[in-house]
Parts: C-alpha cells; sequence; structure tokens
C-alpha cells in the first residue's frame, strides 16, 4: 500500500485531524477493552507506519484514558461528544485510526478479527475474514 493522507472527525465536528502514512494493518478486535470502549463487539482500528497525525482542530479537546495495567490500551476520544479518535503514542512512527471516524474512503480492507476467543457470544462472524485468538503475527 501507498503513502496516503487521510483526513476525519468526531461525531460533534469539534475535532478535526489528519493522517499521514502506510496502511499496514486493518484489525477487528474483539478485546474486552475494546468493546468497553466502544459499546460494540469489536473496534475496527486500521495501523499506519509510518504515519503522522495531525491535529487540524480541535486539539485541545483530545483526552486519553491509559487502563493502568494495559501495555498497549489507551482510549483517545473528544471530550465533548465522546467519539474515539486516532492516536499516536509519543515517540512512535505508529498511528492507530479507528475506522469508524474517518471523512473518507477507507484504503483498505479488514485482514483479520483478533483477539476473537474473548469475542462475546452475540458479536459478528461468519465472515472470511482470518481469526486470531490474540494478537494476528505481524
Amino acid at each position: 500500500m501507498t503513502h496516503l493522507t487521510l483526513s476525519g472527525s468526531c461525531l460533534c465536528g469539534a475535532v478535526t485531524y489528519q493522517v499521514e502514512g502506510d496502511p499496514k494493518r486493518f484489525y477487528h478486535c474483539h478485546c474486552a477493552r475494546c468493546r468497553k470502549a466502544t459499546g460494540t463487539g469489536h473496534a475496527s482500528n486500521i495501523f499506519l507506519q509510518p504515519g503522522q497525525l495531525t491535529w487540524l482542530s480541535g486539539s485541545e479537546h483530545v483526552r486519553a484514558f491509559k487502563v493502568p495495567e494495559a501495555e498497549r490500551f489507551t482510549n483517545q476520544f473528544c471530550d465533548v461528544c465522546g467519539s474515539r479518535l486516532p492516536r499516536q503514542p509519543e515517540g512512535t512512527d505508529i498511528v492507530s485510526l479507528p475506522a469508524g471516524s474517518l471523512d473518507c474512503d477507507v484504503p483498505i480492507q479488514p485482514q483479520a478479527r483478533i483477539f476473537f476467543d474473548s469475542r462475546s457470544n452475540w458479536s459478528c462472524q461468519g465472515d472470511a475474514i482470518a481469526t486470531y485468538p490474540e494478537y494476528a503475527p505481524q
């Protein structure tokens, strides 16, 4: 996949952003943390690397909640409407992008369902996407 520039926003429009990078992975994550953060059966995240996240407006509304015992999980969101937003961990070139926050077409199709063994019994399934009990192989 080639280097792309994508744009998105939160539900209320208070926060807008642009991401640049190479979309490498698109996963539906079924872990309990992603289910709690989204209120749905899974989170749909695109990972860009190398990637760069730029807040175009509303950066003062961006908040983050880091689960204390989690090594990787942080929920970044708009403090006005609660919509999930992309995040770029400090000192990295990786952008984690909630696919539903994009204001443009998604440039990559889902590749895997991860943490599938911890999905809820009502979660969607039955498609041809590969499933992994935890993380997908890199």
